[in-house]
């Protein structure tokens, strides 16, 4: 699933190619939008709020789009052939008289006022890569629930809004923790939400994620994709588990058992799926 990271650097691109050009074509291809049309609006602005992209036109609408798992928006030239996915993976087409903006298999799309925003994201936490980023809050908001898995409170986005599995795996490493420990016993969660917004910082830019000092490929992440190879610290194999989160959204977890203190994951965690990471 695109991150907090990935998310921001498709907002970008959108921005800078649309953002004061006037839509010359919409197509939006969800029963509920099978009518709505924005074409003639100017792009006011395109932005990411965590996992959630806004397209802003003037009315004041949005045009809000979530990627889900395996969501993209591509930019093409005018007239130039679409190349991202067969067409029936299209869900919305924006045309300016230079650009289109293409979206593939979002998992979400919805028209509303500007104003009304908030019923959609009104619930996240502080946006690691948003201006109103607040790393207090991020951390009494992980506290509230003090029993709970370090992995878990990091996933869900009511309280940090940004971070999906890969970061959640990285960071529970680089302080050298199991993703399993409860928030309540973690040591330096100061320095983990500090160490979130600067990694998604310094990844937004890239195409290739890197939380190591290496920029080489195969050794950019500690453990995330590393399942049974030599932990880049201490050599121990690194470990997979089954996944980790709510029911219906488990996502697969990697640790090294080296270099993390804390629980292992529960007894009886369902193995991998395809589709976990």
């Amino acid at each position: 699933m695109p991150e907090g990271d990935t998310v921001w650097r498709t907002a970008h691109g959108l921005h800078l190619a649309l953002a004061g050009e006037r839509l010359t074509g919409c197509e939006l291809r969800t029963p509920r939008l099978a009518t709505a049309d924005l074409t003639g609006r100017v792009v006011n602005e395109v932005v990411a709020r965590g996992k959630h992209l806004m397209l802003r036109v003037d009315g004041p609408l949005t045009l809000h789009s979530h990627l889900g798992m395996d969501g993209a928006w591509r930019l093409y030239a005018a007239g130039e052939r679409f190349r991202g996915g067969p067409g029936h993976q299209i869900r919305a087409i924006l045309s300016t008289a230079s650009r289109t903006a293409v979206g593939y298999r979002l998992a979400a799309l919805d028209l509303m006022r500007s104003q009304d925003e908030d019923r959609l994201v009104g619930h996240l936490g502080p946006d690691l890569l948003g201006p109103d980023w607040d790393p207090e809050e991020a951390r009494r908001l992980l506290l509230t629930a003090p029993t709970r898995p370090l992995g878990e409170a990091l996933l869900d986005q009511r309280n940090l809004a940004g971070i999906g599995n890969v970061y959640k795996s990285e960071l529970c490493f680089l302080i050298g923790v199991t993703p399993w420990l409860p928030v309540g016993e973690t040591p330096s969660l100061e320095r983990l939400v500090d160490l979130g917004e600067k990694l998604l910082r310094a990844n937004r830019g890239r195409w290739d994620r890197v939380t190591t000092p290496s920029p080489h490929p195969g050794q950019r992440l500690w453990v995330y994709g590393r399942n049974g190879r030599p932990c880049l610290r201490c050599g121990a194999a690194v470990r997979r588990s089954g996944g980790q989160g709510p029911v219906g959204e488990e996502r697969v977890t990697y640790w090294c058992p080296g270099c993390q203190r804390g629980p292992g994951p529960p007894v009886g965690r369902p193995s991998p799926s395809a589709r976990s990471g």
